[in-house]
């Protein structure tokens, strides 16, 4: 490896030492010998028409002035052409003369001269020519493009490039063939020595380093071998101290924040005093470990008797209680609003619709409205509690179709990720949903969205097909609404 480095590196310095030195005198060539043409079609243009410019201007005839220079501008590489009196002030031009030109920019004397200037943001060569009028030395201007000079040359310096390039490839390819012959001596003891260790026949503390390939080849051994128990010992020690380093490890400094209608610890009142109790909860017993292990917030709705003695007064408490990880933030909801957005539009319309149960779904107006407007209070929190602009937001099950959407457009920069804790039915039985256009836009918010099997996606996507105006993509399971693209997940909890 040395000594195609060593090679290698050689041939690359000749190269780059070749192209240093000889591109300027390449470049310079080219567009010496391109100035020069343009000199010369310049002194042929004056030549030709010295002596009836001469008549024209004595004669004051401006329009076959100007119709001559229109004539003398068909010459594709003649930019412009003008007539500057003695005292410095162009009289005559023809009409692609650039605006900022000046007859101060160029050299005027009693000899022809040629000067090069910028005009209209490229290089110009300005040929000044002496003709004699009745108030004095006047000059005729022809203006020439200089940037096929600089094409040229660039033309020059990339074949210059190419030839050294292909003279650098022959020699790496023969500093190569010189090192494969003398690598061939020890490539087979090498492979020994890989076999040797992975049939057991010689221990990776055994293994004696060699220079060269040899020596990196066994340090890559070592380090898979290493990377390989690490990798069991992971599976076989998983524990919340496991999911707490790899969270750290993968999402680091990262803010997460739960919503969910049902809150993980409820403190109501007892005979005896304040009681804390845990329900019985699939949702509580799937996230509330990643909470410990992560940290962060959990919005919920408060529904225990003595929820509001507990909380400080930005209705926050720290838990769990005997060893604090995250806080719980608890929203309040009054009995009006509980009645409407949970027991009536979540648990009578959606939840039987869903399921496709045997009792009829309840759709009132009265219920959405309370749905809408809840959702809206839980957004206010979610803001409310975030204290950077990409959180990465977990929200929960069915009580909050209309959330996803309500902060994507108040938090664009968040991560969202939905679950859905019920069936979703195919799209016929969805169709009964008045409301059905606002819940799937409201999910369509997500960032991820999930459902517990691969089933309920395609009931989800086969519904936005049918309902809402958006971009699908089957085969990487993707929804693109508004410039928002959702990606709908199965997550079996």
């Amino acid at each position: 490896m040395k000594l195609i480095v060593r090679y290698g590196t050689v041939a690359l310095a000749i190269v780059a030492t070749a192209i240093l030195v000889i591109s300027p005198f390449a470049t310079s060539f080219v567009e010496q010998w391109s100035r020069r043409d343009v000199e010369l079609r310049s002194k042929l243009v004056f030549n030709s028409v010295r002596n009836e410019m001469s008549n024209l201007l004595a004669a004051n005839a401006t329009a076959q002035i100007g119709a001559l220079f229109e004539q003398l501008a068909l010459d594709e590489r003649l930019l412009a052409i003008g007539f500057c009196d003695n005292n410095a002030v162009l009289r005559h031009s023809n009409k692609v003369m650039p605006a900022d030109f000046s007859c101060q920019q160029v050299a005027r004397s009693d000899q022809e001269s040629f000067s090069t200037i910028q005009s209209a943001g490229r290089p110009t060569v300005a040929g000044s020519f002496p003709i004699p009028t009745d108030a004095g030395l006047g000059h005729l201007i022809l203006l020439h493009d200089l940037t096929f000079a600089q094409e040229r040359g660039a033309q020059a310096r990339g074949w210059l490039m190419i030839a050294l390039a292909i003279v650098a490839l022959v020699g790496a390819a023969l500093a190569s063939l010189i090192a494969l012959f003398i690598m061939r001596r020890w490539l087979q003891s090498i492979r020994s020595a890989i076999e040797e260790v992975k049939n057991g026949r010689r221990d990776r503390d055994e293994m004696i380093e060699s220079p060269g390939v040899g020596g990196e080849i066994q340090r890559l051994i070592r380090d898979l071998d290493e990377t390989r128990r690490l990798i069991d010992a992971a599976y076989t020690d998983w524990n919340p101290e496991t999911l707490r380093r790899a969270l750290a490890s993968q999402l680091p400094n990262t803010e997460i924040i739960v919503v969910s209608n049902r809150e993980p610890y409820i403190h109501n009142r007892g005979p005896n005093g304040i009681l804390l109790q845990t329900p019985a909860s699939g949702l509580v017993a799937a996230i509330e470990p990643v909470m410990r292990a992560c940290g962060g917030t959990w919005i919920a709705h408060g529904s225990g008797s003595a929820d509001r003695e507990i909380v400080d007064a930005h209705d926050r408490i720290r838990v769990p209680p005997a060893s604090p990880t995250y806080t719980l933030r608890r929203v309040w909801l009054s009995e009006e609003e509980r009645d409407g957005y949970y027991y009536g539009f979540a648990n009578e319309g959606l939840w039987p619709l869903c399921h496709i149960a045997f009792v009829r779904p309840r759709f009132r107006e009265s219920d959405w409205d309370q749905y809408r407007a809840v959702n809206a209070r839980f957004a206010d929190a979610v803001v409310k509690e975030a204290t950077r602009p990409d959180p990465i937001i977990l929200v929960q099950d069915y009580h909050f179709a209309l959330l996803p959407k309500m902060l994507r457009e108040r938090l664009p920069e968040a991560t969202i990720i939905t679950f859905w804790h019920i069936p979703w039915p195919n799209s016929e039985v969805f169709s009964i949903c008045p409301w059905k256009e606002e819940i799937i836009s409201g999910l369509l918010g997500s960032t991820v969205l999930g459902f517990h099997t691969q089933f309920h996606c395609n009931n989800f996507i086969d519904t936005v097909d049918r309902f809402v105006q958006s971009r699908i993509d089957r085969e990487h399971a993707s929804i693109t609404i508004g410039g928002h693209e959702t990606f709908v997940r199965p997550y079996p909890i």
